[in-house]
């Protein structure tokens, strides 16, 4: 029987995220994946900017291959029963570093895989998960190799990233509620040569007289000379029947599209006339929206389309994923060093199941009545959410509850922590990004030192949070832009890495006051924030997070 600290099941975008931040912190791990080859097909193209901050934090190698290879997607285009209809431009704050992506599920899984590869592991392809069974002390897998054999692992925790028909998901038992839309859909990679303007999605319906959609064109932008994957109802003589599994999610089996299947939709419905060519791939899918009621049991965990299944809309489904993983990899990594707290890892569903229920909700309305729809926020707050940019913690069992006092409209701990740019150091001659400082894998403890903080307090901190977080932890001093002072200076004097907020954003974005003391979770969100002269607090709240220190 062999061993692993963590066996993730599924090699998708999901799974290899879970991998490549478990072996950033040095844990071992196993990464299997029935097929014997990554499929070719560009599945999930969106790519939102909160993804492209995780990628930026698990390295700039990463982040700089996806930059290189993707495409800007720049707006919508939308059209009704041969009229134009809103234009939406994806526009966000300056504040946040990226925009909105198109990037084919090949080449993000191509990208996560090297990634990963250096690390030192590999994907085990051809290797399925045949059962599992868990103890007090670990899982036992039996897997099935690809000479045909079976062998038997033993691993300390379970991640099942296996899709909408996972089999880890089937063997925890856990419900998977919801339904599926009665309409079939066909995707079609194809080149087509029309003008519309480059980085803009096109999106066609035809309603009949009682508003009802009975014809329908997405076109997303593909890296590539006009190249679009395309998404459009299913004619009859393609369309299927789900049979056995309930679950009728994904591409299915049976015809693939043809050009001219593509190509008679777009005479139909295209807003210039226009040829399809150079068919790439193409299949016939179905749409379910499904959430598990639970995100794990024991030491068996489930992410991505395992725990959650909903319509293509705004392209959520693989970025939550991501974030799934993303959230739950360096909680493993604590339990596996075994400093982690009683609660941490139930914090995971504590955390993902609410995300998880509400995007399967607004996803849902996307579909059937468009973008925004059942909300009165208008672009600037329908944007970001879209971005997965306001995705926050604040209910959640580890984060600092708020004071009183606290301004409603600041930023609380659970929120994303924002980038800031302008920071400057004593010896490079340009300007940081807050986010150059974030990108550990450990907890960070940025200190705002500004006239009249107390240096004691600030060591007084510093000790107290690497008492707390078993020395797992970052530290860094922030210094206000009117000059820190004494206190900078026995900042820099006790060794504490230090820049100045020279433009005062970080004092912006943060709310920050002289000597308060910001601690940032290794997935980016703000855990809490404290007074440097009120040490106790910071441990007491490190405490949710991690064993009490003997």
């Amino acid at each position: 029987m062999s061993e692993t600290d963590v066996l993730v099941v599924g090699a998708g975008p999901v799974g290899l995220t879970a991998a490549a931040e478990l072996r950033r912190r040095g844990v071992e791990c196993r990464i299997i994946d029935r097929l014997a080859r990554p499929m070719p097909y560009a599945k999930a193209v969106g790519v939102q900017p909160r993804t492209l901050e995780v990628w930026d934090a698990m390295g700039l190698g990463l982040l700089r291959e996806a930059l290189a290879e993707a495409v800007p997607m720049r707006g919508q285009l939308m059209f009704m029963n041969g009229k134009p209809g809103p234009r939406i431009d994806l526009v966000l704050p300056p504040d946040v570093p990226y925009g909105f992506a198109s990037l084919p599920q090949y080449t993000t899984e191509r990208l996560l895989t090297t990634h990963l590869a250096a690390y030192g592991t590999t994907v085990e392809r051809g290797t399925e998960l045949l059962d599992l069974a868990q103890d007090a002390d670990g899982v036992t897998a039996r897997l099935s190799t690809p000479d045909g054999g079976t062998q038997t692992l033993r691993a300390r925790y379970v991640v099942g990233c296996d899709g909408a028909h996972s089999r880890v998901r089937r063997a925890l038992e856990l419900s998977f509620e919801g339904d599926a839309f009665p309409e079939e859909y066909m995707l079609g990679d194809v080149e087509v040569d029309w003008d519309m303007p480059p980085g803009f999605g096109v999106r066609v319906e035809h309603r009949d007289d009682e508003g009802r959609t009975d014809d329908l064109l997405v076109c997303i932008p593909l890296p590539g000379e006009r190249r679009y994957r395309m998404s459009m109802l299913v004619p009859p003589e393609l369309a299927t029947r789900a049979e056995g599994d309930a679950v009728a999610h994904g591409l299915e089996a049976g015809h693939a599209p043809e050009l001219h299947h593509i190509q008679a939709v777009l005479d139909r419905l295209s807003p210039q006339p226009t040829t399809a060519s150079a068919l790439r791939w193409s299949s016939v899918f179905r749409i379910s929206h499904r959430l598990v009621d639970r995100y794990g049991e024991g030491r068996i965990f489930v992410a991505g389309d395992a725990a959650h299944i909903h319509p293509p809309t705004g392209g959520q489904g693989m970025n939550t994923g991501v974030q799934d993983a993303y959230n739950l990899a360096w909680k493993l990594a604590l339990a596996v060093d075994g400093v982690a707290a009683d609660g941490l890892l139930a914090s995971y569903h504590a955390e993902r199941h609410p995300i998880g229920e509400e995007v399967v909700g607004r996803t849902v309305r996307h579909a059937r009545k468009g973008i925004g729809a059942g909300s009165d926020d208008d672009l600037t707050t329908i944007l970001p959410r879209e971005a997965q940019l306001l995705v926050h913690y604040r209910d959640s069992p580890l984060v600092e509850a708020p004071t009183d006092d606290a301004d409603p409209d600041a930023l609380a701990p659970g929120d994303r922590a924002p980038d800031c740019r302008g920071l400057t150091g004593d010896i490079a001659a340009y300007p940081q990004r807050l986010y150059d400082l974030l990108r550990g894998p450990r907890h960070t403890l940025l200190l705002y030192v500004g006239p009249g903080t107390s240096p004691d307090a600030l060591l007084r901190c510093v000790a107290a949070a690497e008492e707390a977080t078993h020395d797992r932890l970052d530290v860094y001093a922030v210094l206000a832009p009117d000059g820190a002072g004494e206190a900078g200076d026995a900042a820099r004097g006790i060794g504490l890495a230090s820049v100045t907020d020279g433009d005062g954003e970080f004092r912006a974005a943060y709310g920050a006051r002289a000597g308060e003391a910001f601690l940032v979770r290794p997935d980016g969100y703000l855990s809490g924030r404290f007074p440097v002269t009120a040490p106790e607090a910071v441990i007491a709240h490190l405490r949710r997070t991690f064993t009490f220190r003997t």
